[in-house]
């Protein structure tokens, strides 16, 4: 049998001429046409924007034909084989949307054109698909409008592919919780390894661009969410500027943290995605200086991006975790031959007073930020904080079976924006975040970024006793808090490997500073092509799941 596509794509024409692909196509039909059609189904998965659609322009794929090879490869190895998990829906539309898009396919068009995107299940979309932040609770009527993130895709030719499983409640409903876990999609694993943790809240989506299901997926930032999942999966993720993305129509933890932000296997796919979803919308006060900083970031995809840059070594966040520290020091040297100028240490002020500010923060805002999204649904079973609390009660086995829900209990115990506690804690956590924090840091060396591991690698999933660690708690050497706090943006990139798991560095810097860190990010990656396509093992070491 022939590849699905419809055209000469999908010949080895790097290796024979046309002709003797034409003479020969019987012969390879019989003899190897699985391990042809195969390998060209993993190049497309793996293939970058830029690959994509250069295909597409010499009229050797389409959209939809690339469409149906992600949706082959979700029921494939997402609901079977490896049986990744990291995808709760797929779009019944998304074949249409593609084919309609083929014909409308013209010259000029963005980056985005024709490309499948998934979405992290707690992103609304006005089609058939729900939108559930991985909660049984809000698993009734689909949200009846676009996010703003979402309508900027569709615009941007974008296909929708489906949603991706996610820490349910994006991690924010019990201390003790399984990152990956949701009531709606059971626990995410990490292609590299089965048993280990794909870290949340953005589990899906992180495993989902990992395992070639998508070529970029979006995610969502409070405090580490997009850092973590994208490091622990051998990504790119980029934690915004907290006000350049819309968060209309996201389910919301805190509007003084949330972000959605873009995941992808390469620094130069995260850019152009991030191009797309930036700017300014009424719906969502933060971004009223959006356009004002929105850009094309692909200009700043420079492969000399770390000759003279400075970079400040931030190691308190690291000496916890000795092969995030292994590869650190190797991403060092690597920065040094390239011209970079290396402060090593810097010290990041505040670093242990950081976490009881930023959590009174949180428990207030989800209370009144919940309630205010929840009032934008219709025809779920629950409307308020209350009745989620009364809803998990009520469906216990299915939504309790390893894990409660103190924290929302704690925040439903929560007064309104204006208690003066809520207020101090906020005015706290900005300042030693922010101006006391990461600006002194650059500040005081004169600074371009900050430097430090992304996390070590992936812990072992435990859906007894949760996560093996905390996000943003410095002594485990997650660097996500200082610049989610300040609402600064931050980038992890691929750096090295662990026992075959993937480690990441993170650079993070001043407000409005994405244009410097993906230079250094997009410099760096061009000097180590760090990622590698995951094998699917069952562990560490261990035999690779083939997909079925």
């Amino acid at each position: 049998m022939l590849c699905r596509h419809d055209t000469m794509s999908h010949q080895p024409g790097d290796v024979m001429t046309r002709q003797l692909f034409a003479r020969s196509v019987l012969a390879i039909a019989l003899l190897a046409s699985a391990p042809l059609c195969a390998q060209q189904h993993d190049d497309d998965a793996y293939a970058s924007i830029a690959q994509l659609q250069q295909r597409m322009d010499a009229g050797n794929l389409s959209s939809k034909a690339l469409t149906q090879d992600f949706l082959d490869r979700i029921q494939h190895t997402d609901r079977s084989g490896p049986n990744l998990r990291a995808v709760l829906e797929t779009n019944p539309d998304a074949l249409q949307i593609a084919g309609t898009l083929d014909k409308k396919r013209r010259k000029t068009r963005g980056p985005l054109y024709g490309i499948p995107v998934l979405l992290k299940d707690n992103i609304d979309t006005g089609d058939r698909e729900r939108t559930t932040a991985g909660s049984l609770a809000l698993a009734g009527a689909p949200a009846s409008r676009d996010a703003t993130v979402v309508a900027k895709l569709r615009k941007a030719g974008a296909v929708i592919l489906g949603k991706t499983n996610l820490s349910e409640w994006a991690s924010f409903r019990s201390n003790h919780s399984s990152s990956g876990w949701s009531g709606m999609g059971g626990q995410t694993k990490n292609p590299y390894a089965l048993d280990r943790n794909p870290c949340g809240s953005s589990a899906g989506s992180g495993a989902a661009v990992a395992a070639g299901l998508a070529t970029v997926a979006i995610g969502t930032e409070t405090d580490g969410s997009i850092i973590c999942p994208a490091s622990m999966n051998g990504i790119v993720g980029i934690k915004p500027t907290l006000g350049l993305v819309s968060r209309a129509g996201i389910v919301p933890i805190s509007h003084n943290q949330d972000t959605a932000g873009p995941m992808a296997r390469d620094v130069a796919d995260a850019a152009a995605l991030l191009s797309v979803i930036a700017g300014s919308d009424p719906h969502d006060p933060a971004t009223v200086e959006a356009d004002k900083h929105a850009t094309d970031y692909t200009k700043f995809l420079d492969p000399n991006g770390l000759k003279g840059k400075r970079i400040g070594v931030a190691r308190e966040l690291a000496g916890n975790e000795p092969n995030a520290d292994r590869v650190l020091d190797a991403a060092i040297a690597t920065m040094k031959a390239q011209g970079a100028i290396i402060v090593d240490p810097v010290q990041l002020p505040h670093l242990s007073e950081l976490g009881a500010p930023e959590m009174t923060v949180l428990l207030y805002d989800f209370k009144h930020d919940i309630n205010a999204y929840l009032a934008t649904r219709t025809g779920l079973a629950a409307h308020t904080l209350a009745d989620l609390i009364a809803f998990d009660t009520a469906h216990a086995a299915q939504e309790m079976p390893w894990f409660g829900q103190e924290l929302f209990e704690q925040a439903e115990a929560k007064g309104p924006l204006t208690d003066q506690a809520y207020l101090d804690a906020l005015a706290k956590a900005k300042r030693l975040a922010g101006p006391e924090g990461i600006d002194a840091a650059l500040e005081s060396q004169h600074l371009d970024a900050l430097l430090a591991p992304s996390w070590g690698p992936a812990f072992m999933t435990d859906l007894v006793l949760g996560d093996h660690i905390v996000s943003g708690d410095p002594t485990i050497g997650g660097a996500s808090q200082p610049a989610a706090m300040a609402g600064y943006p931050s980038i992890t990139v691929p750096a090295g490997w662990a026992h075959g798991l993937p480690v990441g560095i993170v650079l993070f810097g001043a407000k409005w500073s994405e244009p410097t860190l993906i230079s250094i990010a997009y410099g760096y990656e061009q000097h180590t092509h760090a990622w590698q396509p995951p094998k699917f093992l069952d562990t560490v070491g261990g035999k690779p799941v083939a997909p079925r």
